[in-house]
């Protein structure tokens, strides 16, 4: 049921317009993502499991990921407050952020995209990773005047 309810929602914003606040650019960028806590093994070692994918479209404050599935080994991606680590890699070098998933929706078959879009909010930068990623995104607000 909550497929189909995410299924609806997205249908009703390509008709209706999408009203975020936060202007997003359409680009594609490879990415990494991991959990914010690794998971412990049976020897008590922290083990840092990972998956790739790439974005859909960004903003100054979040970003549509694509991801080939919805879980990371045992842990589903998007659950309450359940913060995620992403490498993001720009042109200007990677930067390291953490997110916390708003939504997510499964790309249908047919589609260009396959696997999960996950919706993500910007929670976390270091400074110097701020700087770039900010310097990125004023790029492309540039490129489109």
């Amino acid at each position: 049921m909550a497929e189909f309810a995410r299924a609806v929602v997205s249908r009703l914003r390509k008709f209706v317009g999408d009203r975020r606040e936060v202007k997003r650019h359409r680009v594609r960028l490879t990415f990494t993502i991991s959990l914010a806590s690794p998971a412990q093994n049976l020897q008590g070692s922290r083990r840092i499991i990972s998956m790739d994918g790439h974005t859909l479209d960004l903003s100054a404050n979040g970003m549509a990921l694509v991801v080939p599935a919805i879980t990371l080994g045992e842990h589903h991606l998007v659950g309450e407050n359940r913060p995620l680590n992403v490498q993001l890699e720009l042109p200007l070098g990677p930067v390291e952020m953490q997110v916390l998933p708003v939504r997510y929706e499964r790309l249908e078959e047919d589609a260009i995209e396959t696997g999960y879009l996950i919706a993500v909010k910007i929670v976390g930068l270091s400074e110097v990773d701020r700087t770039k990623y900010g310097e990125y995104v004023s790029s492309l607000i540039q490129r489109k005047r």
